[in-house]
């Protein structure tokens, strides 16, 4: 989830900020406090970009759960390909957008 905080982050990097709730109070007199109309076009943006990457998280999971380094050591010893089928299955039930 995208939020005004990473919003803030990303169009200022290192600016200096508070935000209580919804209320900003700019703090930097270096960067220039982006307009609201800024800040919300850039969460949309990021969340976008989130929401883009929901089957590399989902993956990620599916890879995680596989102990790889033994899959391909028994794959190299035994002539299989296991390892390789299982990240097939991964990419077959999680395709890229």
């Amino acid at each position: 989830m995208t939020d005004k905080v990473d919003a803030l982050q990303s169009l200022t990097p290192g600016a200096q900020w508070v935000l209580r709730g919804d209320e900003l109070e700019w703090l930097d007199t270096i960067q220039t406090q982006p307009a609201d109309s800024v800040i919300a076009a850039k969460i949309v943006e990021l969340q976008a970009t989130y929401d883009g990457l929901a089957y590399a998280r989902t993956r990620k999971i599916a890879y995680d759960l596989l102990n790889q380094d033994e899959m391909r050591y028994d794959d190299l010893i035994n002539t299989t390909t296991t390892w390789q089928d299982a990240i097939a299955a991964i990419k077959v039930a999680t395709p890229k957008p």
